[in-house]
């Protein structure tokens, strides 16, 4: 089933105005505002977009998440619209806002019905390059190896080579053993997505990601990767019996739960498509600014995998004049 390329434009501006609503709460200090901001955002641009979605990979369970739900269905489209799974992380890096540090996006993957991973809410070992390491990572090899097969395929030495990797105790051996191995080392607070998307640009001097990091946000990353010719394999790292529950609620048995993920299996096929906008500056995407007289800019990403067209978007934005985000600053207040 084909996606019509016109979709992109329209999950752009979806993740636009997620990330217009966020920002209001730049450096506030209030991380669940400012994710309830993007939320309600986001759920009101879907209901402009032409399309008949259902949620996968969403904000949680329906008696946990009012909207943006999994299993929440949403898109103004008639039956004569495209069916699509939808995931969305509507402010990847809450603390980042929050606290107004770099890096924070508003990312949505879309693909036809059944193409995007239904994962669970729980953690997932990862690990991502760009294209040029395409086909040259093993989940299952020793770090070492992964590091020289990574650093042989984009003609690098191993202590030019630059892995990135979230700042977790859970991490402290991997990290450890990397810098044995004598590769550099960047290390993130939040928003993995956005991490593992610096693989697959050369500008951003990152060369490949590995840790352990939200498994939902991995089938989002991987989207991204299929659009941009990278590589990811993950495993599903359950860490509690809280997460063992939601593994068995989607009838995952521990084969399932144990089995190596590639790339094919997080999205099938080469439909599937990828948006994210900044909120903060980061080494991709400009943050959102505010230019005074009701006026922002916006700088986003829209992907397709099928064609493998990558375009960035700077928009400006008359903000008394976007009906969503009026209604949005009287149910909030003025942030």
């Amino acid at each position: 089933m084909k996606l019509d390329r016109n979709l992109a434009m329209s999950l752009v501006r979806v993740t636009e105005i997620a990330s217009l609503a966020a920002a209001k709460y730049m450096g506030r200090g209030n991380k669940i505002a400012a994710d309830q901001a993007a939320v309600d955002g986001m759920r009101g641009a879907f209901d402009l977009a032409d399309i008949r979605g259902t949620v996968v990979i969403g904000e949680g369970e329906k008696d946990k998440a009012p909207m943006l739900f999994i299993g929440e269905e949403i898109g103004a489209g008639n039956e004569d619209a495209m069916e699509v799974d939808i995931a969305v992380d509507p402010l990847d890096g809450t603390t980042l806002v929050a606290k107004g540090l770099p890096n924070a996006i508003a990312v949505i993957a879309m693909a036809p019905r059944g193409c995007l991973l239904h994962a669970p809410d729980t953690y997932m070992k990862k690990i991502a390059v760009g294209p040029k390491a395409k086909g040259k990572i093993d989940i299952e090899a020793p770090v070492e190896e992964n590091i020289k097969a990574v650093a042989e395929a984009l003609d690098k030495d191993i202590s030019d080579l630059t892995v990135i990797i979230q700042d977790r105790p859970r991490h402290y051996e991997l990290i450890k053993e990397i810098r044995r191995i004598g590769a550099r080392i960047k290390l993130f607070g939040e928003g993995d997505v956005a991490a593992s998307l610096a693989t697959c640009f050369d500008d951003t001097g990152v060369d490949m990601l590995m840790g352990i990091g939200g498994a939902p946000e991995g089938v989002i990353t991987a989207a991204a990767l299929k659009c941009l010719g990278g590589d990811m394999q993950g495993q599903l790292n359950v860490r509690s019996d809280e997460e063992m529950e939601r593994c068995k609620d989607l009838g995952l048995t521990q084969d399932e739960i144990d089995r190596i993920l590639m790339l094919d299996d997080l999205v099938k096929g080469d439909e599937a498509f990828f948006a994210a906008t900044g909120i903060s500056d980061g080494e991709l995407l400009k943050g959102v600014v505010y230019k005074g007289n009701n006026q922002a800019t916006t700088h986003s990403v829209v992907m397709r995998a099928k064609t493998g067209t990558i375009r960035f978007v700077e928009a400006t934005h008359k903000l008394d004049k976007n009906d969503i985000l009026v209604n949005l600053m009287k149910k909030h207040g003025e942030a």
